[in-house]
């Protein structure tokens, strides 16, 4: 989707600092004026005088007039936005790369494998399918963080478990007294899913090492290596394919992605890293 010069930053007004668990936030932009996206696009946050850094909104593509940025502060450009505490002007570009196919996700039943930040992405795509879920059978929701202090979107997880076609699934590495889900790997999640896999597609975004256990197990379960669709964000810098940062094989993951199929890279070297 065209914001008009993809080269130029849009104005955006820093709207609220939300703390969703101790090392992760979510900043609510408004920018100047209307902006469009498609789930699992990304675009370039820009701290004027500090530097710029790709991010994937978490909110829902159908909202125009905000975006909300999930960020894990891991370094120089977060760790100032960090420090924001709400009406700074910010700039934003883009959207850039490709996002999921919706359209390949309809009529069918889809599940969806998370960790920790990778919620953020992932928010998206699901706000859009509880949209459009007149067009889906049912979405699965698996979910796996360190501990219940690091398990983000507390309330959005009690209005999707509000939705009869949505079934959320979460564990925990290390519980405590007030955690009454599953503990151990996202990924000890999947032995427990009830799936048509004749009738699946899965998502899978997370820390490259669930990505990676996670995808073994969906194939094992009987996916087809084209029906797993992985966002792979990987050191993506300039967003427009010019730096090579982000080159993984022959792909530039900010141009040719962040959106795979497992079929289109599992060739690729080091894919996983």
């Amino acid at each position: 989707m065209n914001n008009g010069n993809i080269y130029k930053p849009i104005k955006t007004r820093l709207l609220e600092v939300i703390e969703e668990s101790p090392t992760i936030k979510t900043f609510v932009l408004q920018p100047e004026r209307k902006f469009s996206f498609h789930t699992g696009q990304f675009i370039e946050l820009i701290l004027e005088g500090v530097g710029e850094a790709p991010f994937t909104p978490s909110s829902s593509p159908l909202v125009k007039d905000k975006i909300d940025i999930t960020v894990m502060r891991t370094g120089y450009v977060t760790q100032r936005l960090y420090q924001l505490q709400g009406g700074e002007t910010l700039g934003i570009r883009g959207p850039y790369g490709r996002g999921y196919p919706l359209e390949k996700l309809y009529d069918k039943e889809v599940l969806v494998v998370g960790g920790g930040c990778g919620f953020a992405p992932l928010r998206s795509l699901l706000y859009n399918l509880q949209a459009e879920q007149d067009r889906i059978q049912k979405v699965t929701f698996c979910y796996g963080s360190k501990s219940p202090q690091e398990c983000i979107y507390e309330p959005y997880i009690e209005e999707l478990r509000s939705f009869p076609k949505f079934e959320v699934m979460r564990t925990v590495d290390q519980a405590d007294e007030t955690w009454s889900e599953e503990v151990g790997v996202a990924t000890a999640l999947l032995d427990k899913v009830k799936v048509n896999i004749h009738n699946s597609v899965s998502v899978v975004v997370g820390p490259p090492i669930m990505m990676k256990f996670s995808v073994q197990k969906l194939l094992e379960m009987g996916y087809p290596e084209d029906h797993i669709f992985l966002s792979m964000e990987k050191n993506m810098s300039c967003g427009l394919g010019k730096c090579g940062h982000c080159m993984m094989g022959e792909y530039f993951v900010c141009k040719d992605g962040p959106v795979f199929s497992y079929d289109e890279i599992k060739d690729q070297p080091d894919i996983w890293k």
